[in-house]
């Protein structure tokens, strides 16, 4: 696995507290940007080129977690969620709180034990969050808050590596893995003489909790055409029918047409008309997503102002906002050479 993905993967940056998956992205565009900024909002915004059309490229690089928000008096730690995450998935994994000095403070989510619990909980499906709570080893609230504070985050233990051959594996590869491949987009651009247009990469912030991120960076920069990278569900695992998903690892990144059954992004049919048409020109590798839950920053972005044209490549994930999720390589690198197409397409036709 390639340094600057595992750094991606492995790196903390729940939303709002992405700070430091941001000095990762910056330092990796700095080397193929002719400048870097962070915006007001948080977000990694890397400029390349001269030209007069101006395209964005956005991937978010926040990731689902916690975040602390009482300590009781034996020093148990009880948290709120940000972004979505099933209830179901939770007890019993390991964590790490990282208070304001950067320090990481081991934890296991625990629950009351099925032995003790009365006849009225055991027939719960499922344990509620609220009723969760995080053991770091301590014994009093005071001993926690003299390394910890109340606001402090939370992520899943970090991991990342090859599970085998082309399939990979680690924490928050959404949306990791696609600012990984927005950097290898920049990079390919970059060595580009006759690119003829401004390309701005944006590392969004905030968008597990609102896209947030997507919509301040696109009202800034005012693209003539916005490109999002980002991940979708693969639907080859047990439960999972065709007719709900049938996107498979290895089999090319997704071109999405239309996300949370139209209340998400609707892909303008001049832009799914280049995307098409370059993708099969050029033989890469792809697949179609049609997905009637969820939603990228191309919600946020192709209706700011007056409309932005704006496309989705999606790179199918299984196990998307669990404790580790698994993805192929080989989808990241058609994701990249897709994405370079389109927009040298969208350069000259839009």
């Amino acid at each position: 696995m390639e340094k600057l993905l595992k750094n991606l993967l492995m790196s903390d940056g729940i939303s709002g507290y992405e700070e430091n998956v941001a000095k990762i992205i910056a330092n990796a565009l700095s080397k193929v940007c002719n400048s870097i900024e962070m915006d007001n909002f948080g977000n990694i915004i890397g400029k390349l080129g001269k030209g007069k059309k101006k395209i964005q490229i956005a991937a978010h690089m926040d990731e689902v977690g916690m975040i602390v928000k009482h300590v009781n008096e034996k020093g148990y730690i009880y948290f709120i969620k940000i972004g979505g995450i099933n209830d179901s998935i939770l007890p019993g994994k390991f964590v790490e709180v990282i208070n304001k000095k950067g320090e990481h403070k081991k934890g296991v989510i625990g629950t009351k034990p099925p032995h003790l619990m009365t006849p009225e909980e055991a027939k719960q499906s499922t344990v509620k969050y609220k009723d969760m709570f995080i053991d770091i080893g301590f014994s009093s609230k005071e001993e926690v808050l003299k390394v910890l504070d109340i606001g402090d985050q939370i992520i899943f233990e970090p991991n990342a590596g090859v599970l085998h051959g082309d399939f990979f594996y680690g924490k928050a590869a959404d949306n990791r893995v696609s600012c990984y491949a927005m950097v290898k987009v920049m990079d390919v651009l970059s060595k580009i003489k006759d690119l003829n247009a401004e390309v701005y990469a944006c590392a969004t912030a905030q968008e597990e909790v609102g896209l947030k991120g997507g919509k301040t960076s696109s009202f800034k920069l005012n693209p003539d055409f916005a490109l999002i990278i980002d991940t979708t569900v693969a639907g080859d695992m047990p439960g999972i029918e065709e007719k709900i998903s049938t996107l498979k690892l290895g089999k090319g990144v997704a071109i999405t047409i239309i996300e949370a059954s139209g209340r998400g992004t609707i892909v303008h049919p001049k832009v799914r008309k280049i995307m098409l048409e370059v993708a099969t020109k050029n033989n890469i590798a792809h697949q179609i997503d049609i997905i009637d839950g969820g939603m990228t920053d191309g919600a946020v972005i192709y209706t700011n102002r007056e409309g932005i044209l704006t496309g989705i490549l999606s790179i199918p994930v299984r196990y998307i906002h669990a404790p580790s999720s698994v993805f192929n390589i080989k989808d990241i690198e058609s994701a990249v050479e897709l994405a370079v197409a389109t927009i040298r397409k969208a350069i000259k036709d839009l």
